[in-house]
C-alpha cells in the first residue's frame, strides 16, 4: 500500500484505489521542479559555497533534505534533460548529446515518447514548463506543447538561451518578441509565480528549467557584490545565482501565502556539473571535474527536496539517484503503474521515510570530443575516457576526488564494470560509438 493511501486510510478516508483517477488527483501534492542550468556541486551555501549568497536554497535545504550523492542525467544540457523527460539513461534515451538543428533547435525526440509530463497528466494534473526545453525544434513533434505540457515560456532552443537578453521568448507556440532591455530570467521568474497563482486550486506540475548560471555571463545588477574586489566576471557570475536564489525564495514564499506550501513537493538540482573556472568559488566543492566530464564534477548536482510535514527536515541523505529515477518516483507518488520502460527506480520511500533504497547500477554517455563512459555500482565508480581506453576505477567511499585508480588492484571489479557496459546502452544510429582510432 502506497503512503497516499495509508494517510487517508490512518485520517478515516477511503483507499484511493476505489475511486477513478480523476476523483483522487485533489488529494496528490503539487510537484515543482526547479532545475539550474551549468550550476556546480560547490555554487551553494548549503554545498559549501563561501563567497555566493545562496540563502533561500539553503533554507530549502534546511527545511527538506539534501542530497550528496544525486547525479545529474549527463554532462551536457539536452541529453540530461531528455533523461529526466524519458526515465531512460543516455544508453536508453532518444537524445544522447547536443545535436544541433539549423536555424534553431535541437534534435527532437520522436512523436511517440512518454514523457514525464505526460505522467502528471494522466494523475489529473496541470502540467507547466517554464524556461527552456532543449529537446526539439519550433514546429517539429517535439515541442513542449506536443510533449504534454499544458503551457510553455521560455526558450525552445538552447542555444538561443546563452543570452539572457533574446529577442524572443515563446508562450505555448506562440514568438513572444522581447525590448532590449528585457531581462529573461526575470520574465520566467515572474511568469512562474503567475503559473502557481493560476493553478494553485488543484493539482499542478511545474518544471522551472532556469537558465542560470549558463553562459553568458549577464545581469542587470551586480548587488550584492558591487563592492566586492572581484572581477567584474566573478561579480556577475554570483550575481547572477544569487538573483536566481531570490527568486526561489519568492516561489517559496507564495507557495505559503497561498498555503499549499505543504502540499507541495519541491526539488531543486543542477543539469550538470559547473562550466565556469573561477578558482575562488571552487565550483566544483570536493569533486573533480566539471561540464563535459564523466568524473563527478560533471555529474554529480547539488540536489535538494522539501515537502513540509512528509520529508523530515534539515536531514542529509546519502541515497544515490540520478534523473531517470524522477519518473518512477512521481509514478509512485501518484499511485501509477509506470507502463513506459525504464531504467529508473522509486526513491519515494527515502524521501518520505528515509529509508535509503538500494540502486541499480548507474551509466552514462558522452558523445562530445569522441565517445566516453561512466558506470556507477555501490561505491565503485568507472571513467572510460575515450574508445579503446582502459577504464578508471575509483572507490568513492575513500576518494570522492578521484585521485586513485584501482584498476590494477581489482580485475574482478573491471571484469565485472566490463561486462555491465557491454550491455548497458542500446545501438542508436544518431549515437554510435566511433571506431577506435
Amino acid at each position: 500500500m502506497k503512503w497516499h493511501r495509508l494517510l487517508l486510510l490512518v485520517l478515516g478516508g477511503s483507499c484511493l484505489g476505489w475511486f477513478p483517477q480523476a476523483a483522487f488527483a485533489e488529494t496528490f501534492p503539487n510537484v515543482i521542479f526547479i532545475l539550474a542550468d551549468d550550476l556546480g556541486y560547490g555554487d551553494v551555501g548549503c554545498f559549501g559555497q563561501q563567497h555566493i549568497q545562496t540563502p533561500n536554497i539553503d533554507r530549502l535545504a534546511s527545511e527538506g533534505m539534501r542530497f550528496t550523492q544525486a547525479y545529474a542525467g549527463a554532462t551536457v544540457c539536452a541529453p540530461s534533460r531528455c533523461t529526466l523527460m524519458t526515465g531512460l539513461h543516455t544508453g536508453h534515451c532518444y537524445i544522447r548529446g547536443n545535436k544541433e538543428i539549423k536555424p534553431v533547435g535541437q534534435e527532437p525526440m520522436p512523436a511517440d515518447t512518454f514523457t514525464l509530463a505526460h505522467l502528471m497528466k494522466q494523475a489529473g494534473y496541470r502540467t507547466g514548463l517554464i524556461g527552456k526545453w532543449g529537446l526539439g525544434y519550433p514546429g517539429s513533434e517535439s515541442t513542449p506543447e506536443s510533449m504534454g505540457f499544458d503551457y510553455f515560456f521560455g526558450y525552445n532552443c538552447q542555444r538561443n538561451a546563452h543570452s539572457y537578453y533574446p529577442e524572443y521568448l515563446w508562450r505555448n507556440d506562440e514568438k513572444i518578441a522581447l525590448s532590449s532591455d528585457a531581462y529573461s530570467h526575470d520574465l520566467m521568474a515572474d511568469d512562474a509565480l503567475a503559473f502557481v497563482r493560476r493553478n494553485h486550486a488543484s493539482p499542478f506540475f511545474l518544471y522551472l528549467a532556469f537558465t542560470v548560471p549558463h553562459k553568458k555571463l549577464q545581469v542587470p545588477s551586480l548587488e550584492p557584490y558591487v563592492d566586492e574586489p572581484w572581477s567584474e566576471d566573478e561579480k556577475i557570475c554570483a550575481a547572477m545565482i544569487t538573483r536566481m536564489d531570490r527568486d526561489i525564495g519568492r516561489l517559496m514564499a507564495l507557495l505559503k501565502e497561498l498555503k499549499i506550501d505543504k502540499q507541495t513537493l519541491v526539488f531543486f538540482t543542477s543539469d550538470n556539473g559547473a562550466t565556469y573556472r573561477f578558482a575562488r568559488f571552487n565550483h566544483s566543492g570536493p569533486l573533480k571535474g566539471r561540464k563535459r566530464s564523466m568524473y563527478e564534477g560533471g555529474i554529480r548536482s547539488p540536489s535538494i527536496a522539501c515537502w513540509p510535514g512528509q520529508i523530515p527536515s534539515g536531514t542529509v541523505s546519502d541515497q544515490v539517484w540520478s534523473f531517470w529515477d524522477v519518473m518512477p518516483t512521481l509514478a509512485d507518488l501518484t499511485d501509477q503503474d509506470l507502463k513506459s520502460a525504464t531504467d529508473g527506480i522509486s526513491i519515494l520511500p527515502a524521501l518520505v521515510d528515509g529509508k535509503p533504497v538500494e540502486h541499480p547500477p548507474l551509466y552514462w554517455e558522452f558523445h562530445e570530443r569522441g565517445f566516453s563512459q561512466a558506470a556507477r555500482r555501490g561505491d565503485w565508480k568507472v571513467v572510460r575516457n575515450g574508445v579503446g581506453k582502459p577504464l578508471e576505477l575509483y572507490d568513492l567511499s575513500i576518494d570522492i576526488h578521484e585521485d586513485n585508480d584501482l584498476a590494477a588492484q581489482h580485475p574482478d571489479v573491471i571484469e565485472r564494470f566490463e561486462s555491465y557496459l557491454s550491455s548497458a546502452r542500446s545501438e542508436s544510429e544518431l549515437w554510435s560509438i566511433p571506431d577506435a582510432k
